[in-house]
């Protein structure tokens, strides 16, 4: 395998998305760490209430998305591979209580039918640190950062995302791919979600990174 990680610090990253600075996180991810669980698989929860009655969360809205409803929520866990991509309308924000290594594409190249593995890169999002998921920014639950460890990540998106997806009359191949509200989803076909009605349009390896870490 030829991928190797990088770092969000690194100049590569600002395709992608940049590091979120000048906010104060600590009480945040003292919740995070307190008040939820890290299992040897993956969970997501849009919105946790613990974290969203902090006062982080009228910055959160009103200064990086500029005064739009915003959850926040978690994605903690141990995971190394890649299995889907996904992306939204907006930005993503991810803070990191725990080493974390994304892979992430750019939605331009799966504007076809399918998406090659082989163009995914991967990232070191530090323990404290916070980064910006631009729009068009292919994600999806991070990978741990050393074999075998868990790992807590705070997650905020516009309020209703990742809930149930609206019933709709597909219009373009596109719309085949919503897979929960303002979350558009392709899995690779090993992964679990293949079999959950996702669009299979990842090609190529599902890029497993335990080797390299």
């Amino acid at each position: 395998m030829s991928l190797k990680i990088q770092s969000v610090k690194d100049a590569s990253f600002a395709q992608y998305g940049r590091v979120v600075e000048g906010y104060d996180f600590s009480e945040l991810l003292d919740v995070l760490r307190d008040t939820t669980d890290a299992p040897q698989s993956v969970i997501y929860v849009p919105s946790d209430e613990n974290l969203e009655k902090l006062p982080i969360m009228s910055e959160l809205s009103d200064n990086i998305y500029g005064g739009m409803p915003v959850q926040i929520g978690y994605c903690n866990g141990t995971n190394t591979k890649l299995n889907c991509l996904e992306y939204h309308r907006d930005s993503e924000i991810d803070i990191a209580a725990d080493d974390v290594v994304l892979l992430l594409g750019r939605q331009q190249d799966a504007a076809d039918r399918s998406y090659d593995s082989g163009k995914i890169e991967a990232f070191l999002c530090p323990a404290g640190c916070a980064v910006e998921l631009y729009a068009t920014t292919l994600h999806y639950a991070p990978c741990s950062a050393k074999n075998g460890a868990a790992f807590r990540v705070v997650i905020v998106l516009p309020r209703g995302t990742n809930y149930d997806k609206p019933s709709i009359t597909p219009k373009c191949g596109e719309d085949k791919r919503l897979f929960a509200r303002n979350k558009w989803l392709i899995a690779h076909p090993d992964a679990p979600e293949a079999s959950q009605g996702a669009v299979v349009a990842i090609t190529g390896e599902n890029i497993d990174i335990a080797p390299l870490i």
